[in-house]
């Protein structure tokens, strides 16, 4: 509630542009560097995955083709 307070007599720009320019220059490297692990996260595992149904299917051609 106070918060609402605190920005009910204050300008539209400075609601909509001066604080979130402010929380991006104080939290951006934070940000980035979240935005940077998931990003990195999900590379591996879409790697992970290929490689293990590459796996899969390099098992399943020659385990058909040497008559196991």
């Amino acid at each position: 509630m106070a918060v609402r307070e605190i920005f009910a007599g204050m300008p539209w720009w400075v609601k909509w542009i001066a604080v979130p320019v402010i929380a991006i220059v104080v939290f951006g490297g934070l940000i980035a560097s979240v935005v940077a692990f998931v990003v990195g996260l999900l590379f591996k595992i879409l790697i992970f995955v290929i490689l293990v149904g590459g796996l899969v299917f390099l098992v399943r051609k020659f385990m058909s083709s040497s008559g196991w």
